[in-house]
């Protein structure tokens, strides 16, 4: 259904956060990311040669030296939004 007549729903629908646990330095972590936001994240790592676990270590390691580091989640969510093409 077209809402406004410009946009529509995504085909899938819309769907709330998955909660997954991954190893980051030898350390459980719970992260909460939208299914489309887990595709992408596991086709980056495939595309990079990299176990899932290693991709999101590599995020959180650049996300702790910025200045004002966001949440790991949003970090991801940003990281795949800027590496999309």
């Amino acid at each position: 259904m077209v809402a406004g007549g410009v946009i529509a729903a995504p085909a899938s629908g819309f769907h709330g956060p998955v909660k997954r646990s991954i190893t980051i330095a030898g350390h459980q972590t719970s992260i909460s990311l939208e299914p489309v936001f887990w595709k992408a994240l596991e086709a980056a790592a495939v595309r990079l040669a990299l176990p899932l676990s290693a991709l999101v270590a590599e995020i959180d390691a650049i996300r702790i030296v910025a200045d004002d580091p966001p949440n790991l989640a949003s970090a991801l969510r940003t990281w795949l939004f800027d590496n999309s093409g």
